[in-house]
């Protein structure tokens, strides 16, 4: 027993660093190892039934191969609810301090995330194409690098192959690759030991510094102040410093304007969510990946289309779906498919019609929903209209055509010209996003 407390701990500081403090704090720390759990069956419990579905559908694979990782007989991890049950609930060992930022040497870059790896559409292009060209040696074109998209879209992955890319074109180089997070708590370590010019030396002497999860320090006054200068820092002395966040510099909640400006005067390139083809791609390169797995078109296909929500989610259905296969020895068919991502499947099956989306719209904008299919153009009118052409392409399977239909008979190019727009302001104007957004959770919750 002393081995799985020993491999939680483990894997809770893994959960902390990968998910970042807000998202673990909500659902993961509330995560507590059973007694009873053994070094090939691991039971965590959660205080309710809803808690525990949430992180079955978001975490139950991950959680599988985290404890593998640590210890390899492990065969399951079960996620149950305790709500009724404190008492069984075992303390676990001391989670350690956030390891200190990077020498700026050689950062533990994940090999997995290559170039070679990524699946290039045109929903990634710009990104991908501009993380390569600031990976080659000499003047970077542009600095900051600054990638936004969604959770699980593939940033973290094109920062991973940049850096590694970069540092073996340029081996006498260094580089730094950490989160705002750890940036946050280096920094406020730095000040509490009144020691704040190692920091700054240790940072912005490096050749490529990368900060992932950006929008964590939204409201940190102080940390902003110090990132503000560590920018301008590394424009002014040319060199390479790129940065992820979940959305555009102008739509970050609690960022000062002259930060968010200094953020977009370099190349501002989002990743758009992935298509189906894309989506179906993704499964087929990971299974290059695993010769061994003999997968029907068909299971592909049922992955492809109905794992939406973002490429990790996808990921980690394949894997639990290869994983359970291998355990059970049992062949991979879209019987066996369905009746093992059955959890998955079925979170990912609510549809949300364009009805729904022209009502919630209308009820947001304080618009009539007949207005929305008319032929009025004012401008009260027309972008509500456009941000629910917009979701109707985002959150349903619906054509093109099919939408026009919905919207007053309109031609499929109106819903072309609608969707590129909003995609425009959402990266420009901070009202649009935050309505889009609000809708999106509505809708989706």
């Amino acid at each position: 027993m002393a081995a799985v407390n020993k491999a939680w701990s483990h894997v809770r500081g893994n959960l902390r660093r990968s998910a970042g403090q807000r998202l673990f704090d909500q659902w993961l720390k509330p995560v507590v190892l059973v007694d009873g759990s053994t070094s090939e069956a691991v039971r965590l419990g959660l205080p309710s039934a809803f808690m525990t579905q949430w992180v079955k559908n978001h975490y139950s694979e991950r959680l599988l191969l985290e404890f593998r990782a640590v210890l390899p007989e492990v065969l399951s991890v079960t996620i149950e609810t305790m709500a009724d049950e404190p008492a069984r609930v075992l303390k676990a060992e001391p989670e350690a301090a956030p390891a200190p930022l990077p020498q700026g040497e050689r950062p533990a870059f994940d090999p997995r995330f290559t170039f070679e790896r990524f699946v290039v559409d045109s929903a990634n292009r710009v990104a991908f194409n501009a993380a390569k060209a600031v990976a080659q040696p000499g003047v970077p074109q542009f600095s900051p690098l600054y990638l936004h998209a969604g959770t699980g879209q593939g940033k973290t992955h094109l920062m991973h192959a940049l850096g590694q890319a970069f540092l073996e074109a340029n081996p006498e180089a260094t580089a730094i690759y950490v989160t705002a997070e750890r940036f946050m708590f280096e920094f406020v370590q730095a000040l509490r030991n009144r020691d704040t010019h190692a920091f700054k030396t240790r940072l912005r002497s490096v050749d490529l510094l990368m900060i992932d999860d950006l929008q964590f320090i939204g409201g940190k006054d102080a940390t902003q102040e110090e990132f503000f200068h560590t920018v301008n820092e590394f424009m002014s002395s040319g060199k390479r410093l790129v940065i992820a966040a979940d959305r555009a510099p102008q739509a970050l909640e609690g960022f000062e304007p002259r930060l968010a400006g200094r953020l977009g005067s370099g190349l501002v390139a989002d990743i758009k969510p992935a298509e189906l083809e894309l989506r179906r791609a993704i499964v087929a390169r990971k299974l290059e990946d695993m010769p061994a797995v003999d997968m029907p078109a068909e299971v592909i296909d049922l992955l492809a289309a109905r794992i939406t929500s973002n490429v990790r989610e996808l990921e980690g259905a394949l894997n639990r779906l290869v994983a359970y296969a291998n355990l059970s020895n049992e062949t991979i068919t879209i019987d066996f498919a369905v009746a093992t991502l059955g959890e998955v499947l079925r979170s990912a099956q609510r549809r949300i019609t364009i009805d729904e989306i022209q009502r919630a719209v209308s009820s947001h904008f304080e618009v009539k929903q007949i207005d929305l299919i008319s032929e009025r153009r004012a401008v009260a009118i027309a972008r509500p209209r456009q941000i629910a052409m917009y979701l109707a392409k985002r959150l349903t399977t619906r054509s093109l055509p099919e939408i026009g239909r919905k919207f007053g008979n309109r031609d499929h190019s109106t819903v072309i010209h609608a969707v590129r727009r909003i995609e425009d302001l959402r990266g420009k104007d901070v009202e649009i996003d935050g309505a889009v957004r609000t809708l999106m959770r509505a809708l989706e919750g």
